[in-house]
């Protein structure tokens, strides 16, 4: 127990560290960092905060992820996960609504962490995932619309048909410049990204564009014109000031962060574990993410999570330990108290190009037709749950597709359960017409749950005579549950009010555990170890 809650920093200190891997971890965190600073920037902008809010969040949640979590090459801090709901808060509730709803998800991930939630987050199915992450992606992109084109649009409402329809209105105030810096960007980065894929694309596509925009005077918004007195330092740690209303309208959305945070970070571990042939500690994990996001929100920043694509960028960069992490954070720190004033420079359309590449990514394309070619209840997963992102509420997504999940699974499971005579089995047929005279014999397989019990019950009932006595083997049930439990009730009960002997046999232990906790003795029916001693019963009786 007490090693499933040690950092992995703590376990790479105890087995030594070199001069040689402290080099390694120096140079991946600064390649990390410098593939960082723009996202963190961009990411705080779209979120409604503003950059140096992200920066602020990949330095201190960057910092305590890799210091306190259970992965050993996690990089932490902003990621455009959380921009809908970030921006949902800011709206409806300030930014200290936002401070609020982060500290919280750091409780309730603390508490999940503890509680062992870690190992329940492998089982949100993938349509949901996909689903909600590219819906997600959809309204990143559809937000940097604006900025890309240079619209001069002042009032854009944060619906999705809503935000089109006000582009739709601005059209033909199209700022050319910006556009042209904007596309400009954006080639860069693809360009860079296709022929020298090691080079920190955002970063040249961000210092060339801001030096077009500044040689050629362009007419064009930049991020200190936007944001003037934005802080070129990190601020000191404050508590938030709120109320009991605040908090609770912010409880809703303070599980949707976690949840994100959670289902992100873990799912970015295991794409480290695959990469590193390392295997992370899952409740550690959530337990370094909830104090990351605590000390986040303390500092003034927003949500932050494992982040896969800087995670894969610090292991092709020779990050083996956490200390990658952490130099990665203090390499930030060190930009931002250093270069921030130049950060200023830089214009609003070459963020957006960044941005439409972070919502490409996000988007999972392939992996998004894959699932539409897979069962009709899959796909119906996957674009309900997209839909309902884009359209809807994020939080109402993701309660909607995983409710629906359950259902599908549950559905799956109960036709999975079934009842089978014995000529249906693998068995000898001549073993049927061994049986003794005027008695049934019935195999139940698979689990007997809530979902799968009243067809079983149906099944039961439809023997179509009445015997002297029927033997359920249960060899094949490996759960079985209260619903289950009274669906044997009521066919032991039925049985018997028709003058007919139930016999249960082959029962699993954990099964008959069940069976024992609910009703000792099993409402009325007899129970034997094997088939052959309840043949043998049923024999005895003639």
């Amino acid at each position: 127990m007490k090693a499933a809650f040690t950092p992995k920093l703590a376990t790479t200190l105890r087995e030594g560290i070199t001069l040689a891997r402290l080099k390694d971890d120096a140079l991946a965190g600064l390649t990390v960092a410098i593939v960082a600073l723009p996202l963190a920037m961009a990411l705080g902008i779209t979120s409604g905060a503003s950059p140096d809010k992200g920066l602020v969040t990949a330095i201190v949640a960057g910092f305590l992820i890799s210091a306190l979590g259970g992965s050993r090459v996690q990089i932490g801090g902003p990621t455009g996960a959380f921009v809908v709901v970030i921006s949902g808060i800011i709206a409806h509730h300030g930014y200290s609504g936002l401070i609020l709803a982060t500290m919280l998800a750091g409780l309730i991930l603390i508490i999940a962490g503890y509680a062992g939630v870690g190992r329940l987050m492998r089982f949100i199915p993938a349509p949901v995932v996909t689903g909600f992450t590219a819906g997600i992606a959809v309204i990143i992109a559809s937000s940097q619309i604006a900025d890309f084109l240079g619209l001069r649009a002042p009032h854009i409402p944060a619906e999705f048909f809503g935000k089109w329809a006000a582009y739709a209105g601005a059209i033909d105030t199209i700022n050319f410049a910006a556009l042209g810096i904007g596309a400009g960007a954006l080639a860069i980065i693809l360009l860079l990204k296709r022929f020298a894929p090691r080079w920190p694309g955002y970063l040249i596509a961000l210092i060339l564009a801001a030096l077009a925009a500044l040689l050629l005077r362009l007419p064009v918004e930049t991020v200190g014109l936007r944001f003037p007195d934005m802080p070129t330092s990190l601020p000191a740690p404050e508590l938030p000031a709120f109320s009991l209303p605040l908090l609770k309208d912010v409880v809703g959305p303070a599980f949707t962060i976690a949840f994100l945070a959670g289902i992100e970070s873990l799912l970015s571990a295991t794409v480290a574990d695959g990469m590193t042939g390392y295997r992370h500690r899952s409740g550690q994990e959530l337990v370094g993410q909830g104090v990351a996001n605590l000390a986040s929100a303390l500092f003034g920043g927003m949500p932050a999570t494992g982040a896969i694509a800087r995670t894969a960028t610090n292991i092709r960069a020779g990050g083996k330990t956490p200390l990658a992490g952490i130099f990665h954070a203090l390499f930030l720190l060190l930009f931002l108290l250093i270069a921030g004033p130049l950060i200023g420079y830089i214009p609003m359309a070459a963020l957006a190009a960044v941005l439409l590449m972070v919502a490409w990514g996000m988007s999972e394309i392939e992996r998004f037709r894959a699932l539409l070619r897979l069962h009709m209840g899959e796909r119906l997963l996957l674009l309900l749950t997209f839909a309902l992102t884009v359209a809807v509420d994020l939080t109402v997504a993701i309660g909607v597709g995983v409710t629906l999940a359950s259902l599908l699974f549950m559905a799956r499971m109960s036709e999975a359960s079934g009842l089978l005579t014995e000529d249906e089995t693998e068995e000898d047929p001549a073993q049927r017409a061994a049986l003794p005279r005027n008695v049934e014999v019935f195999r139940l397989a698979g689990p007997l749950f809530f979902g799968a019990a009243g067809e079983m019950l149906d099944t039961l009932t439809r023997i179509g005579r009445t015997p002297r006595g029927v033997i359920l083997r249960m060899e094949r049930v490996p759960y079985i549950d209260a619903s289950g439990i009274m669906m044997l009730e009521s066919f032991v009960r039925q049985a018997r009010d028709a003058g007919t002997s139930v016999t249960l046999c082959e029962i699993r232990a954990a099964v008959g555990t069940e069976l024992r906790r609910a009703h000792p003795p099993f409402a009325g029916a007899e129970s034997v170890g094997s088939f052959e001693e309840a043949l043998a019963r049923y024999a005895d009786k003639g």
